[in-house]
């Protein structure tokens, strides 16, 4: 079965004996090494599931990057404490506009103060915009008007990468090759490789068929081993994606 913490478990394996290095997204942007992966984390809804992420890393000695809303269904102090004293990096997942109704002014204000009170528990580096596919406004727009880097940010996974050089792998939708459901999610790339499921990721890793350079993005809430919560996320996000396909994703 896909989207249980044991096919996580599999493919982390198979990338570990593949020998390829793992780095943080702060430390990915500033390196050029080849054969290395980031394993970056939206922490949408459930923190507690980036928690088991983040001890099976741990467990394993990699580190991975985990993006916390500011919202009460992410920001879990006490998940965002144990993640960061596990030596993960913490990032803040910004909606501003979204929850400022495109206020820019308000959306600029509402990001220092969520990013000062995210730095008040842990190092804070690297940004990451959070797609808010329900709502017309794109946060990444804030940086139009202001500079992310006035505010001691090194980098932000939309802006900073050259898609054609990093192989990116979303599960937004619940699926590896989700494009046609994903509202902000998408990069600019003229890699054309797709796969739709972990076990195909893991089947390219062990043959050697897989990129050199890749940033994974995971929504943690997607995975499990409880088989309850796994239907109850199985029938949600299907739901979800057709609404999304129909109502939100542009052409």
């Amino acid at each position: 079965m896909d989207f249980t913490l044991a096919t996580y478990k599999t493919l982390i394996g198979s990338l570990l004996t593949a020998r390829y290095t793992f780095e943080t997204f702060d430390t990915f942007v500033r390196s050029t090494g080849n054969r290395t992966i980031v394993l970056r984390h939206d922490v949408d809804l459930l923190p507690h599931h980036s928690l088991e992420f983040a001890k099976i890393q741990a467990d394993h000695g990699i580190k991975g990057t985990y993006y916390f809303r500011a919202v009460p269904d992410s920001w879990d102090e006490q998940v965002i404490l144990e993640i960061s004293g596990l030596g993960h990096e913490i990032g803040y997942h910004y909606e501003c506009l979204s929850t400022t109704g495109g206020n820019l002014e308000k959306g600029i204000l509402d990001f220092e103060k969520n990013l000062g009170e995210l730095r008040k528990l842990a190092p804070v580096s690297t940004i990451c915009m959070h797609g808010s596919p329900m709502s017309k406004y794109d946060s990444k727009d804030l940086w139009n008007t202001y500079d992310y880097r006035e505010y001691g940010i090194l980098a932000e996974p939309y802006f900073d990468i050259d898609y054609d050089r990093v192989f990116y792998l979303t599960d937004t939708g619940r699926q590896w090759d989700g494009h046609n459901v994903s509202v902000r999610d998408r990069v600019q790339t003229s890699q054309k490789r797709t796969y739709h499921t972990t076990s195909e990721i893991v089947e390219a890793i062990i043959t050697d068929h897989f990129p050199e350079r890749v940033m994974f993005t995971f929504h943690p809430q997607r995975w499990s081993d409880n088989m309850m919560l796994w239907g109850k996320e199985l029938v949600f996000q299907n739901v979800k994606n057709v609404i999304k396909k129909h109502f939100f994703v542009k052409a």
